[in-house]
């Protein structure tokens, strides 16, 4: 039996059995109905015979199948495989998911990976069963179904804050992706949802933040609070129940954000906790920003990770054992904005917070606390150009540093250690976070082989344990 046969035998093993673990993971299509679905999908499952298998949504849908209305494939974690990743196609996705070809093109994907188009097409292609177009392609039109479905927002103003060029194009792409009109889409949306349909000034543009498996929120929560900077962030409500707010700068305008902690599960193991959501809310100036801004939180909360994956490695380890099974689904926070980290990395919370005073641009409109963005590299490096903040933000600012989400892990290492003063523990906070790289072990921590490749879930482990302190 090839390899491929049985890897295709395997997943067929996990849609029979429903596995929510591999929601994000693949997709599988119906030859005899045309749609494709979500391995854990409720409806009856189809005859072997019948299925094929698929990398992403994009491949199902260029090969003409459409989503299914029950288990809305579109909606699910995106696979933990390409934030992992370091390579072109990893990097190439992450750049994708933030809105790089909606923005810049093709032509500019291209040039942020250091490849030609043709390069990045066949790559893409040949490894997901879709170009960087294709994958644009779905990523707008889940977007725009969530608006369709959750928002009062005019079809009109949808399409383009989908990142579609035209009214026609994006409707065109409705009715192929999912056999409906944007109107029939608003209409067939749950009761429950029609019911907080809601995005005014005052509400925000309400959403669902899926993940796969446990998530340990409290931590997570925990660490935003310590970190929060006064004026860009703010931490209200009691433990279990609290909300995380923060100014957000995005290609095309400002946002704000709010998104609740959800109590964490204890359960894992087959069918025992498919996955969930954190609730948020958006208030954007321009609403084409969304896709990027939803894609920044999911990398603040590593919402993509693969949770199985983790555990079950770092299970394997005496040490780590006992506090996996304390919290189980832990994840290792991101950032929403990789060069606001790394400077606050340097710098710490209070010097972040006079930076903020003094140099941050402040909200046309702000709300409650938040009164500014945190100040661009740029305007950081000409205002105080000594010493290694002067030195870092240069380095920001002119682009020697690279920290958005395709660039090169190991040359933005090397950049940062190049930075005079920027000592070895701030360069692996900066790799950890701003990079998202899952690998990381800072100075000083004895993490052996085995832990690879999480050992940033392992530091987050021995600091949510206290074994670890932060600085």
């Amino acid at each position: 039996m090839t390899h491929q046969g049985t890897d295709e035998d395997t997943r067929y093993e996990a849609v029979r059995s429903r596995d929510a673990r591999f929601d994000g993971v693949f997709f599988f299509a119906v030859e005899t109905t045309g749609i494709y679905c979500r391995p854990s999908c409720p409806a009856v499952t189809p005859k072997r015979a019948n299925v094929r298998f698929f990398a992403t949504a994009a491949a199902a849908q260029g090969s003409g199948f459409r989503a299914c209305r029950r288990c809305r494939p579109d909606a699910v974690p995106g696979s933990a495989e390409w934030n992992v990743r370091a390579d072109v196609v990893g990097r190439a996705v992450r750049l994708i998911a933030d809105g790089v070809v909606d923005r810049e093109g093709v032509a500019g994907l291209a040039v942020r990976l250091g490849y030609s188009a043709r390069q990045v097409q066949r790559q893409l292609t040949a490894e997901l069963g879709a170009g960087p177009v294709a994958l644009a392609r779905a990523q707008r039109a889940h977007t725009a179904r969530v608006l369709v479905q959750t928002t009062d927002l005019p079809i009109t103003e949808i399409a383009f804050a989908s990142g579609f060029a035209s009214v026609r194009q994006f409707n065109d792409t409705m009715r192929a992706v999912y056999a409906s009109t944007p109107s029939e889409l608003r209409a067939s949306a749950p009761k429950h949802g029609r019911g907080r349909r809601t995005a005014t000034p005052n509400a925000g543009i309400p959403l669902r933040l899926a993940h796969r498996g446990p998530y340990q929120a409290g931590p997570v929560f925990d660490l935003l609070e310590h970190e929060a900077v006064p004026g860009i962030e703010e931490v209200s409500g009691p433990p279990g129940a609290r909300t995380y707010r923060r100014t957000l700068r995005l290609p095309y305008g400002t946002g704000i954000v709010a998104v609740d902690e959800r109590p964490g599960t204890a359960r894992t193991g087959l069918g025992a906790h498919p996955g969930g959501w954190l609730d948020a809310r958006l208030h954007l100036t321009d609403p084409r920003d969304l896709t990027t801004a939803v894609q920044r939180l999911r990398r603040l909360f590593d919402l993509d990770a693969d949770p199985y994956a983790v555990d079950e490695r770092l299970a394997a380890d005496p040490r780590l054992a006992p506090l996996v099974a304390a919290r189980p689904g832990l994840r290792s926070p991101g950032t929403a904005d990789p060069e606001e980290l790394a400077v606050r990395a340097l710098a710490g919370r209070t010097e972040a917070e006079r930076l903020v005073r003094r140099y941050g641009k402040a909200l046309d409109a702000p709300c409650g606390s938040l009164t500014h963005l945190f100040p661009e590299p740029a305007v950081l490096a000409a205002a105080e150009p000594a010493g290694t903040l002067g030195a870092l933000t240069a380095a920001l600012a002119d682009r020697a540093v690279r920290l958005d989400p395709g660039a090169d892990r190991d040359a933005a290492q090397d950049a940062l250690r190049a930075v005079p003063g920027l000592d070895s523990r701030t360069v692996a906070e900066i790799r950890a976070r701003a990079l998202g790289d899952p690998d990381v072990a800072p100075p000083g921590l004895d993490a052996p082989d085995s832990w690879r490749p999480w050992r940033s879930y392992a530091l987050n482990h021995l600091r949510a344990a206290g074994e670890w302190e932060s600085r």
